[in-house]
């Protein structure tokens, strides 16, 4: 037993070592295949760190709107006889743009001008009434201070003056009544002529749409053209949360739209929203477009473009020079003499379109903008030939206002 169990041992260190020169060249095959790799030289592109001007410029999409619009009616009903304007067509302030069938409004103004007459004959009739009670009274006091007649008679007579006083009063009342009923059937006459009028300024205005045709028969407050005022316009915008504070009245804006792509209109923030929609967490923002030419129109799409800041002559790179390593940010500066890079952490400030703001180090030289996800800190690369033949867009060079 004992032989046999020394011969296990025996076996089993044996195995034992085998086992263990097998791991250590195990070992030594990956280390050389990681040496062989780090040894690789991986060839790259590279830029100069540059000192520019970047802004931080947000974009946002939008539809333009009037600056100011609205609709005109009638305020009674009608067939609507002439409608003198369409779509396209200005209108000055106070113009007549349509008219509607006056026949039966006539009739109700002559209607209310007779029974005015009558009153103004009702109440000359009770004047005169009231006139002769007045002088039999006189005359009834005459004679009761003579004794003549008796107090009943008196009294009949003061009875009668006042009848006749009251009777006059109402005749009167009835004029008034009459005369406010003919400038009621006046008014309504003259809503048959529809014209256009506002208040702010007197430059003309041009016709949005058209809703009727002419002969029509329309309610009262029926829509006949829309109106527009579009010396300037308004583009609506939506900011969510993060932009919020950074947006505020009178702030400038370039605007672009499909329409006309190769102009640039300039516009003003001119209202911010106080309150952001629950259901989006966006606020509007409402940016006011001088529109000398009117070309813009409502209802166009644009995108506005919003300078939240600007640095001076800042250190900039490529965007594409921008790398992680062991979760922090930063770029491969190239040593062009030992021909190798070195990695340093950055502090990245705004992304203007391709390039980026380099806060924190100081930065110059060259840094790898090709290749970069393939190097390690020291890594040996291989340069363009000849490096001054590595050139870059400026910064900026992405197309905005």
């Amino acid at each position: 037993m004992i032989k046999k169990g020394f011969a296990f041992l025996v076996v089993l260190a044996t195995l034992g070592a085998i086992g263990w020169k097998a791991y250590e060249k195990a070992q030594q095959k990956r280390k050389g295949a990681e040496r062989k790799q780090r040894q690789a030289v991986t060839a790259i592109e590279m830029a100069p760190v540059k000192k520019a001007t970047i802004r931080d410029v947000a974009t946002f999409s939008g539809t333009l709107s009037a600056r100011s619009q609205f609709l005109v009616a009638p305020k009674v009903i009608g067939r609507l006889e002439k409608l003198m304007v369409d779509i396209g067509d200005k209108v000055a302030k106070g113009q007549l743009i349509a008219v509607l069938d006056s026949q039966e409004y006539e009739q109700q103004v002559e209607r209310a001008r007779a029974e005015l007459d009558v009153a103004k004959a009702k109440v000359a009739e009770s004047f005169s009434a009231m006139d002769v009670a007045k002088r039999e009274l006189e005359r009834r006091r005459t004679l009761r201070e003579e004794k003549v007649t008796s107090e009943a008679e008196l009294d009949e007579a003061d009875a009668r003056f006042k009848v006749n006083e009251a009777r006059y009063k109402v005749s009167q009342a009835e004029v008034a009544q009459k005369e406010a009923a003919l400038r009621t059937a006046q008014i309504q006459l003259s809503y048959t002529q529809i014209g256009v009028s506002w208040d702010e300024g007197d430059e003309s205005r041009v016709v949005g749409e058209r809703l009727v045709d002419q002969g029509a028969m329309l309610r009262a407050n029926e829509p006949i053209v829309s109106v527009l005022d579009i010396r300037s316009v308004k583009a609506v915008i939506h900011i969510i949360e993060r932009d919020y504070s950074k947006v505020v009245p009178g702030q400038e804006a370039a605007l672009t739209t499909d329409a006309f792509p190769s102009t640039k209109f300039t516009g003003k923030v001119s209202r911010v929203a106080p309150i952001l929609k629950e259901a989006s967490r966006q606020a509007r923002v409402e940016i006011e477009i001088p529109n000398p030419e009117r070309l813009l129109k409502p209802g166009m799409f644009v995108r506005a473009f919003i300078e939240f800041d600007r640095h001076e002559n800042a250190t900039v790179v490529p965007l594409a020079a921008l790398v992680r390593r062991n979760g922090r940010q930063g770029v491969f500066l190239v040593d062009t003499q030992a021909a190798q890079v070195r990695f340093i952490p950055a502090k990245i400030g705004i992304m203007d379109g391709d390039w980026a703001e380099v806060v924190e180090p100081a930065l110059s030289g060259e840094v790898a903008t090709l290749g970069q996800h393939l190097l390690e800190d020291g890594a040996t690369v291989l340069l363009p030939q000849p490096p001054s033949a590595a050139k870059s867009p400026q910064p900026g060079g992405k197309s905005k206002p």
